[in-house]
Order: structure tokens, then C-alpha cells, then sequence
């Protein structure tokens, strides 16, 4: 696991192999320098023997940290948990440094019984933990620097995301065919409908691209107010294909402070709308439930024969932004008479682990 790169890269945050050889190395010179000076007092071969134990108890001790840190990262990853991961290494390395020592002393003195000659364990004790926790030191401040770069990437990326979605967003509701449609709409309102229906229909307008405009500086925005755009995106489709057209809309109120990509729910019912037959012979069913910490959108499939253009405000820009904020990855699922989508509802948390 030493040498393998991706992995070394992916637990410690940089590919340690040469940390490592040349640490232990320095180490354990150092060590057998200051309280043996072997190669000072001894014939060659002697002080080799002397270096080699203090580069055996150098190398134990080092790996044996590095498996005890990886672990630690495996389960204690988040910056936030830091100092927890500090304090339980800290007692993992002070019982490994005593236990390392106490067992290799062992092994020695079994092997070369009198001859052997250990250094005073007292003394070398303390030493060897500032020198363990400096190094640890070391790992703790580079796999920070990593952690700092990919956040910081992470928020570029989706800075960008959000500003491609806004754009998408924008596009898709002020080309010709949106716009047609909802003059359209308007004026048949004007025409066979109280003033005050009109009214109200302008103030769905309005609220849908307010949102829009209010959302494209966010990651993320409770699901209440996502449900609420949608109702206004909902009435305005409505108006358009009447009857033909119904969201069952199912949210329990304590999932509405759960977080959501703005525009998430929105786009999946942009897409039933826009992709399905919807007509009296054919009404179009769509229903928003919550499974397992997921809002669910589903339709019947009802295809049309001649689609209209894909936009870019799909799934796979969704579940883009989805990547950079959490590892819960929207759920997409064909099963050639319905058509369902899932996306993660995260925690508030979330919305500042970029």
C-alpha cells in the first residue's frame, strides 16, 4: 500500500512514499546518533547492527501510525472533526510507541539475549513522541492544504454550475414557444376571466423568474421554498392545459427545512411537461412524494413523437451540482411506463461544506 500512489493520494492526500523513506531513514540516524553515536564509537559492522534496531523501532512505529491515521481518516474524514481524529491518534500513538517498544525488546533479547544492549527506553520515550507528533503534525497540515484546495475548487465549479443553470433557466423560459404560450394563456384570461384571475396568473409570472433570479447565488435553498416556485410554475402550466394536467404534490412538513438545488424540482417537472403527450385522451399524471430522504418526481410515459430540443438544464447538470455538494447522487429510474426521479434531500449542514 506504500507504493501505491491513487491510494496514498485518496487516504493522506498526497503520495507519501518518499515522506516516508527518507523520514525514517533521517529518524532513525538521528535517533541511534544522539543517545548510541554507533558509527562514532564502533566498528562499521557493529554500529550497522546498533542503526538497524533503531531503524526497525523507527519503521514500526511509523507505520503503524500511518495505518492508525488512514483508519481514523476513513471514519473521521470531515474538517470539522479534526480534533476528535487528534486526540484519538494521540492515544493510539503514545500506546503504540509503549507497546512497539515493549514487544521488540523482546524480540531482540530473545535473539541476541546478553549481547543485547537497548537503549534506555526511559529517556527515549519522550523524544520518540515529539518526534511521532510532529510528523503527525506534518500529515494533519498537508492533508488540510488538500482539503482546502478541493473545496476551493469545489466552489468554483459550482459557482459555474449555478450560473450555467440560471442562464439554462432563463433561456428556457424566454424562448419564443414559453413566451408564446404564456401570452397566449394571459390573454384567453383576460378575455373569458375575472380581472382578478389575471392578476394572480401575472404574480405566478413574476414569482417564477424572481426566483431565478434570487437562486443563482445559492448552492442550496430549503425545499419549502422549492415546493413554493414549483406551485407558481404548477399554476401557470395549469392554466395552459387545464385538467389535462395534475401534480399530485405529497411533502410531509418536517422535510421541509431539508435542502435542495434551486430549480431541482422545477426542472424535473419542465421535463414530464415538455416531453409528454397532455391532452384529454391522455391527461398527464405527476406526483412529488418524499422515500428515504429523497423528493420523488413521477410521470407516466407518455412520449411524444416529435420531442422538442433538449435544453441543458437536464438531469446531468443536476446531478453535476449534486456531486459537488454531497455523495448522494440524484436516483433516475426507466422502466419504460413510468418515469422517476429522485434527488437527495441533504441537511442545512451541507449547505457550508463547500
Amino acid at each position: 500500500m506504500l507504493f501505491n500512489k491513487e491510494k496514498n493520494k485518496k487516504n493522506l492526500g498526497f503520495d507519501d512514499t518518499w515522506f516516508v523513506i527518507i523520514g525514517v531513514l533521517f529518524i532513525s540516524f538521528t535517533i541511534d546518533y544522539i543517545f548510541n553515536n554507533s558509527f562514532g564509537k564502533n566498528p562499521f559492522y557493529t554500529a550497522l547492527v546498533s542503526w538497524s534496531i533503531s531503524l526497525f523501532f523507527t519503521i514500526c512505529n511509523w507505520m503503524f501510525m500511518r495505518t492508525i491515521l488512514i483508519w481514523l481518516r476513513k471514519r473521521l474524514p470531515g474538517i470539522d472533526e479534526t480534533v476528535k481524529r487528534i486526540l484519538f491518534l494521540f492515544l493510539f500513538m503514545v500506546s503504540s510507541i509503549v507497546l512497539i517498544d515493549f514487544i521488540g525488546n523482546m524480540i531482540f533479547n530473545q535473539l541476541h539475549g546478553a549481547a543485547y544492549n537497548p537503549i534506555d527506553r526511559s529517556r527515549l520515550l519522550i523524544p520518540i513522541l515529539l518526534i511521532s507528533t510532529m510528523l503527525q503534525a506534518i500529515y494533519e497540515a498537508i492533508y488540510h492544504h488538500e482539503k482546502l484546495k478541493l473545496a476551493i475548487r469545489k466552489e468554483e465549479q459550482s459557482k459555474q454550475m449555478i450560473i450555467q443553470s440560471q442562464l439554462d433557466a432563463f433561456k428556457n423560459q424566454a424562448k419564443p414557444h414559453f413566451l408564446f404560450n404564456t401570452l397566449n394563456t394571459l390573454r384567453d384570461i383576460i378575455d373569458t376571466s375575472p380581472k382578478e384571475q389575471a392578476s394572480e396568473f401575472v404574480d405566478k409570472i413574476s414569482i417564477v423568474y424572481r426566483y431565478i433570479l434570487e437562486s443563482g447565488n445559492e448552492n442550496l435553498c430549503p425545499l419549502a421554498e422549492e415546493l413554493a416556485f414549483c406551485e407558481s410554475y404548477i399554476h401557470i402550466q395549469k392554466e395552459r392545459f387545464g385538467d389535462n394536467l395534475n401534480v399530485n404534490m405529497d411533502v410531509p412538513a418536517n422535510y421541509h427545512n431539508k435542502m435542495i438545488i434551486p430549480m431541482g424540482v422545477q426542472v424535473l417537472l419542465e421535463n414530464a411537461i415538455k416531453h409528454n403527450v397532455i391532452s384529454n385522451a391522455k391527461p398527464l399524471d405527476i406526483h412529488i412524494t418524499v422515500e428515504n430522504d429523497f423528493i420523488i418526481v413521477t410521470n407516466k410515459l407518455q412520449t411524444k413523437t416529435s420531442s422538442l430540443p433538449s435544453t441543458k438544464l437536464g438531469l446531468k447538470n443536476i446531478t453535476k451540482r449534486y456531486a459537488l455538494l454531497s455523495d448522494t447522487l440524484p436516483i433516475i429510474e426507466n422502466n419504460g411506463e413510468t418515469f422517476k426521479v429522485g434527488l437527495p434531500l441533504l441537511n442545512p449542514s451541507n449547505e457550508t461544506q463547500l
